[in-house]
């Protein structure tokens, strides 16, 4: 897998939610910051306001999308001055993958779509914890295709749900979450937090070997082979690779490999011996001595649920 689907897959789990909710003026809501997730809001109809915990409100308009990557609260209102209700309903609480709803009577409409992923924080990627509170895509002419199309399909199915909405809603979320992300990085405004990993997946160089980790973690990588593969001198690369990463290259390599063999561990039923291979170690007491560095707890004891106190990402 590449690098960008990758991050998406080790720190989701369960199964994404979300409902579309038409709003009649004058309203406001209330949505409460919920610990281990990331959330979005995207106005399909009319406008509305975003109103933060701190700073000034934020207008947004038909086809803005707000994404919300570390589960802090905010407020939806029809104006900054209506006072908000809430707290809302958690879509991630809702036994259904979608859900629709309609409050208030009689006033201007808007209505809007919100999603919610749960995040597994001990398998969190360091470029995920970079990013700022909330990120806010304006729509724009011409801009992110993509999601825009994404955003159209999901819209529908959760408007009119047809046979195997259950099965595409969650998979188009899922899709959405990249898209998000991918426009981020690809166009993050300047001194922005996620700017350092932004410029390192733009970087050829740095690019092509994350790439290649991430393809063939069980490699026998060294910093000469990924130089090479980056196209640079050895002293070269680990200096732009640290620069941008925040981390060595055998580092990031050792991390990623840990982060492998622990999403395998507790998603699959394979034996020690393959966690080991897929990890990059021909020897399972040595994968199992550098699990136990990572995770504080050997992988017997990890798969059990049995997670160390100190386990999180270092």
């Amino acid at each position: 897998m590449d690098m960008l689907s990758d991050v998406v897959a080790v720190m989701r789990t369960g199964r994404p939610r979300s409902a579309r909710v038409t709003w009649h003026a004058p309203w406001g809501q209330r949505f409460p910051a919920v610990p281990g997730s990331a959330g979005f809001q995207v106005v399909l109809q009319g406008s509305c306001w975003l109103v933060p915990p701190s700073g000034d409100p934020v207008a947004l308009s038909v086809g803005d999308v707000v994404f919300f990557p570390h589960g802090h609260g905010y407020g939806l209102a029809d104006d900054p001055s209506t006072p908000p209700a809430g707290p809302a309903c958690d879509p991630l609480q809702e036994a259904e993958p979608f859900v629709s709803d309609t409050v208030g009577h009689g006033g201007p409409v808007t209505v809007t779509l919100c999603g919610g992923y749960r995040l597994d924080s001990r398998h969190a990627h360091p470029l995920l914890g970079t990013l700022p509170e909330t990120i806010h895509l304006p729509a724009r002419l011409g801009r992110h295709p993509e999601l825009r199309a994404a955003l159209d399909l999901l819209g529908n199915e959760v408007g009119d749900p047809r046979p195997g909405a259950d099965t595409v809603v969650p998979a188009l979320l899922d899709v959405l979450l990249l898209y998000i992300l991918r426009a981020w990085f690809e166009e993050p405004p300047a001194r922005a937090p996620g700017a350092g990993w932004a410029a390192a997946l733009a970087d050829p160089a740095v690019g092509a070997a994350l790439d290649a980790v991430h393809r063939d973690p069980a490699r026998a990588w060294t910093v000469q082979t990924l130089a090479d593969r980056a196209g640079l001198s050895r002293a070269a690369f680990s200096r732009r690779f640290a620069a941008l990463v925040g981390r060595p290259p055998l580092t990031y390599l050792t991390w990623w490999r840990m982060t492998v063999a622990a999403r395998m561990l507790r998603e699959s039923d394979a034996v020690l011996g393959e966690v080991a291979a897929r990890a990059g170690y021909t020897s399972e007491f040595a994968f199992a001595n550098a699990f136990k560095r990572r995770y504080g707890v050997a992988p017997g004891r990890y798969r059990r649920g049995e997670m160390s106190a100190s386990s999180g990402m270092r």
